[in-house]
């Protein structure tokens, strides 16, 4: 055993240990503060603070499970700082599993009740009472539908700030046809390839629906039979990121029975990806970019004459290591150019809901994207993620850009 070994051993604490974070401390003990991690965060980039960096956050949570500084507002501060991008994730010499850590230290700050307040039970009440229920998000979807139509965009500058920013983030909700649930069964087209579930999400269907139907044609057309399983939902993800892990693990159990007997489940969100590929489906799960890179079209795409700027959902490049296979995709449609720019693998700012929590640093940190996109000027812009194609589509609107935000398989 080396010096380096014998000294960590010695430092493990037991996981019945009652201080708080105790059970997270071995995971802390992986970090050796280099610093390679900082200039990947977007929070250190916007701040200079260290106590909002990956590294300086570590210190904080090995400070509370070691009893040297309480659990209170100053670390659940840094702890919702954090839009959880895991950019660090890929930066890290060590393997740190930052993601994991700083789940953990927010179901500590949940516990605690250190988040209260009307923001806090509008939060709780939304991801709980609406998000995993198709039809009560249906009908609240639907009424905002309602008043997209009748203008209310025009008065969203009456509102306060805060709503009117929420606001602008929304995308124009689809037609009510466009948001009908896919058939339980797609059938390949030509030569039989494969047969493969399409998780549909929650927010996909009503937000992004014509996406999923977009992603069930090129994967029947590329020869892939497509089922849609029933009894499917929401992934848990924005429910572990606000520290419910508890309510995320049934909702986990229900995607459990539903793809059960299915061999590839096929996701569409990185975010949903990411948080499948963590738990008891993820052999089974594949990104449809990373499974048609890997397959290789059989369909020619249609023609796109065009630039385009490929953007990174975090949650695909850092927390689930693909990058290259939505580019080598697009490079296959005709008439596409890809045209890099000079931040594609940071956050966009969007972060689950971190854009409704933490709206100035959200702009903040989406300001340097753009900045980015803006100088390399494309046709289209395309991401993997409902979230970041919220959020690019309302800071290309807000900046006048003249790209349209897509998703990759919307061009393929």
């Amino acid at each position: 055993m080396t010096a380096p070994e014998r000294g960590r051993s010695s430092k493990r604490q037991d996981v019945g240990d009652p201080r708080p974070l105790a059970s997270l401390y071995p995971g802390t003990l992986d970090c050796v503060h280099c610093g390679l991690c900082l200039s990947a965060c977007p929070t250190y980039r916007e701040t200079g603070r260290e106590t909002s960096s990956p590294r300086g956050r570590v210190y904080l949570m090995r400070a509370v499970a070691e009893g040297r500084i309480p659990l209170g507002a100053a670390v659940a501060e840094e702890a919702y700082l954090c839009l959880g991008c895991r950019a660090c994730e890929t930066a890290c010499p060590s393997g740190v599993r930052f993601g994991a850590l700083l789940e953990e230290t927010r179901a500590a700050v949940e516990e605690a009740g250190l988040r209260v307040g009307l923001a806090k039970r509008l939060e709780t009440f939304a991801l709980r009472r609406v998000l995993p229920h198709p039809r009560r998000l249906g009908l609240a979807v639907g009424a905002v539908a309602l008043a997209q139509r009748l203008g209310a965009g025009r008065l969203a500058r009456l509102l306060p700030q805060r709503l009117a920013d929420t606001w602008q983030l929304l995308p124009a909700i689809p037609p009510r046809a466009a948001r009908r649930r896919l058939p339980r069964r797609i059938p390949a087209e030509g030569e039989r390839r494969g047969r493969v579930a399409l998780f549909e999400g929650c927010l996909m269907p009503e937000l992004f629906g014509p996406v999923n139907a977009a992603t069930a044609r090129v994967l029947a057309r590329n020869g892939f039979e497509v089922v849609v399983p029933e009894g499917q939902g929401c992934c848990g993800a924005l429910h572990r990121h606000a520290g419910d892990p508890g309510f995320a693990a049934g909702l986990e159990a229900k995607n459990v029975a539903a793809f059960e007997g299915v061999d590839a489940i096929v996701v569409n969100s990185a975010g949903c990806g990411a948080a499948l590929r963590e738990g008891a489906l993820a052999p089974r799960v594949r990104d449809v970019c990373e499974l048609l890179d890997a397959e290789g079209l059989v369909a020619e795409p249609p023609r796109c004459d065009g630039t385009l700027c490929y953007d990174d959902p975090c949650h695909l490049v850092h927390a689930q290591g693909i990058g290259d296979a939505p580019r080598r995709l697009l490079a296959r449609v005709p008439g596409l150019r890809l045209v890099p720019h000079d931040d594609p693998a940071s956050c966009c700012g969007a972060a689950g809901i971190y854009n409704l929590t933490h709206p100035e640093m959200s702009r903040a940190v989406l300001a340097r994207k753009l900045n980015a996109l803006a100088a390399a000027d494309p046709d289209w812009i395309a991401s993997g993620n409902p979230g970041c194609l919220m959020q690019l589509a309302a800071g290309a609107r807000g900046r006048g850009l003249r790209a349209r935000v897509v998703h990759p398989v919307e061009l393929l």
